[in-house]
């Protein structure tokens, strides 16, 4: 290997760090990513579940809303409008939307990708590995059967589950109940 190719290499690793640890929400969440998948438009950060569980702790000043989803959910494809007109709403509010994608791994190139490409979520989206979901299931929410779309909007005081879908009205008065 050459010394060009050597140090282009780490100067990509340590970009990739800082792009990768860091929120385009401006949050405090500690971010290791298991793998990247992108293409020309998009590109979606998996996560392992131990990986994914800082998503679930954040102490800080911000209300986050974790929308569990996937492409093949016709409920959760529904309200993912919801979502992105609350999340306009409160831009210049403390609240972080992440849509939590539970799509099979091996159709996140083929179906996650182009779906946001031509949706353009302007929310967070990453992906939840699958693997172990009967051990990290109820630690979403004891009551969770791991049924979808489910949402969880938390913050420092607490936080609420929801496991159905969602109207407008409905999940903007969820997301003003756990606000400060």
């Amino acid at each position: 290997m050459s010394i060009k190719y050597v140090r282009a290499s780490l100067l990509f690793q340590i970009i990739f760090c800082l792009t990768s640890c860091t929120s385009h929400t401006n949050t405090a969440i500690k971010r290791t990513a298991d793998k990247i998948y992108s293409n020309e438009e998009q590109r979606v950060a998996a996560y392992t579940f131990q990986q994914f569980e800082p998503f679930l702790h954040a102490n800080n000043d911000s209300t986050y809303v974790l929308n569990f989803w996937a492409t093949w959910c016709a409920p959760c494809v529904a309200e993912l409008p919801y979502f992105e007109q609350l999340q306009a709403e409160f831009n210049h509010q403390k609240v972080a939307f992440i849509y939590v994608s539970l799509d099979f791994e091996k159709q996140i190139e083929k179906k996650l990708l182009p779906f946001l490409a031509k949706n353009k979520l302007k929310g967070e989206v990453i992906v939840l590995k699958q693997k172990g979901m009967s051990d990290w299931i109820g630690k979403i929410d004891p009551q969770w059967s791991g049924n979808l779309p489910a949402t969880l909007i938390y913050n420092k005081n607490g936080s609420n589950f929801y496991p159905h879908s969602f109207e407008y009205n409905a999940l903007r008065k969820a997301l003003l109940k756990r606000m400060p």
